[in-house]
């Protein structure tokens, strides 16, 4: 009975965290250092930063980035993001590491008191929150980024909703595709998009198949690339994906598509990217499910351009 309880219960659990990542996917935050330029608080902002993304990381509806990541799309990118934010800067790092929150701020001292300053930005809205606390002398930095970090979880608790942009359904978007499209016929269309997924095989392409899908949806006459009659428009790229983190029993993962449109006479009628995360039990289901987010996101800016002449 105890070994059919334990079966029953991780079962339950198994179904409680799938509805979770349906309904309510855990927010994806990047927690960066804390500018701190005083003489008596310049060792502070990293230490700062490194506190608040544990306490943080034990909220569970929250999954951080990781900062060996963070680290290296800064160097990449040749991006400090440590302080002041453009809201361009955010919406670049929220594109490349899929977080949708970042947090970052300053340290400083008036006279005896030590104040740690955050700020919460969306990076796909633009919205920022702000927070602070602040001790005398001989305050305890552990304790103060603890409060700080359960002063930022209320944000994204209370507010998180105002910090992400409104969520617009597949079929809304397929919908607001097909009014905006010119009557008349349109052209064909072949996809062949490989796809791979660091860590294990890939059985079918989820980006060529959503692709597929959806421009069937439009009205697009949709063609195999090996067919004898040739398609008007032949679409390529790639699009990989790669596990980002677990959190309990939920898996993060992260994709990329890239494609390219081109016309049979060679001309190239198109080129976007877009990355995506999305979260599930089961680490390969997350991945697919990012991959087929991305071609969401990206078939709004990129069937107009198929249809341009």
């Amino acid at each position: 009975m105890k070994t059919l309880g334990r079966i029953l219960m991780a079962l339950w659990t198994a179904g409680s965290l799938a509805i979770l990542a349906q309904d309510q996917p855990p927010l994806t935050v990047a927690v960066f250092d804390f500018e701190s330029k005083d003489e008596n608080v310049k060792d502070l902002g990293s230490k700062v930063a490194t506190l608040l993304n544990a306490h943080l990381s034990a909220e569970p509806n929250l999954i951080l980035v990781e900062r060996a990541e963070l680290e290296k799309v800064l160097g990449e990118q040749e991006l400090n993001l440590s302080g002041t934010v453009s809201q361009d800067s955010a919406i670049k790092v929220g594109n490349l590491t899929g977080a949708r929150v970042l947090v970052t701020g300053r340290i400083f001292r008036v006279e005896k008191e030590l104040f740690l300053v955050s700020k919460v930005i969306g990076t796909e809205t633009g919205r920022v929150y702000g927070q602070k606390v602040q001790g005398g002398t001989g305050a305890n930095i552990s304790e103060l980024s603890g409060e700080l970090a359960t002063r930022i979880a209320s944000v994204l608790e209370e507010k998180g909703s105002t910090l992400l942009p409104k969520v617009v359904t597949r079929e809304e978007r397929i919908a607001r595709i097909r009014k905006a499209l010119p009557a008349g016929p349109l052209p064909s269309v072949s996809v062949k998009i490989p796809e791979r997924h660091f860590g294990g095989p890939v059985i079918d392409p989820a980006a060529e198949t959503e692709l597929g899908l959806i421009l069937q949806e439009c009205g697009f006459r949709l063609l195999d690339g090996s067919a004898a009659e040739k398609a008007d428009i032949h679409i390529g790229g790639e699009a990989f994906s790669a596990f980002g983190l677990r959190k309990g029993n939920l898996h993060a993962c992260k994709a990329r598509v890239e494609i390219k449109a081109v016309r049979a006479n060679g001309e190239i009628q198109a080129v976007d990217r877009q990355t995506s995360v999305a979260v599930d039990i089961a680490e390969q289901t997350a991945a697919k499910t990012a991959l087929q987010n991305a071609v969401v996101e990206m078939v709004e800016r990129l069937v107009p351009k198929l249809v341009r002449r």
